[in-house]
């Protein structure tokens, strides 16, 4: 997300108006608040739980994934 904002802005010329900065550093900020609030979650389940339950939803997802990729090829 930096890299992709760094060239937009250097695109840009480096200029940026106040309402550009205000919806950057909004975003940045409610991503950085949702990414702690999800490994937060994340972590304590893995504390609880075992890994089981993901291993089947991968399974379960991959199984999903090749089925249509070979009806879509």
């Amino acid at each position: 997300m930096a890299g992709a904002s760094l060239f937009r802005l250097a695109k840009a010329g480096f200029a940026l108006a106040a309402s550009e900065l205000a919806v950057l550093s909004a975003g940045t900020l409610t991503a950085f608040l949702v990414s702690l609030a999800a490994i937060r979650f994340l972590v304590g389940f893995v504390r609880r739980h075992d890994l089981t339950s993901f291993g089947v939803y991968r399974i379960a997802l991959a199984a999903v994934v090749f089925v249509t990729r070979v009806k879509g090829a």
